[in-house]
């Protein structure tokens, strides 16, 4: 019983991710909550989500690898970052 309901807790998690316009895992653990030039993060164990902002997609990743470090992914509306704008992106790490 225990296990099912640690179960059913992981996928509750998951839809509030997946109904983000930005979805981001940072390599390193980040606050539950952090205000990025108006954006609104939230995040926990599978990673921070947040609503869309009027600024280029990189440019929001940029600004949350300043405060959060490296990531290992990033997407938009759904679409992963490839490969090299997330290398792009985390090169702007503190």
């Amino acid at each position: 019983m225990f296990r099912t309901a640690i179960i059913a807790l992981a996928f509750a998690a998951t839809p509030a991710l997946a109904s983000s316009h930005y979805v981001a895992k940072p390599a390193s653990p980040a606050e539950a909550r952090i205000v990025i030039k108006d954006i609104l993060w939230k995040c926990g164990d599978d990673g921070c989500a947040a609503t869309k902002s009027n600024s280029r997609p990189a440019v929001v990743c940029s600004a949350l690898v300043k405060k959060v470090g490296a990531l290992r992914s990033f997407s938009v509306a759904g679409v992963p970052l490839s490969s090299e704008d997330l290398e792009k992106c985390n090169a702007k790490a503190s």
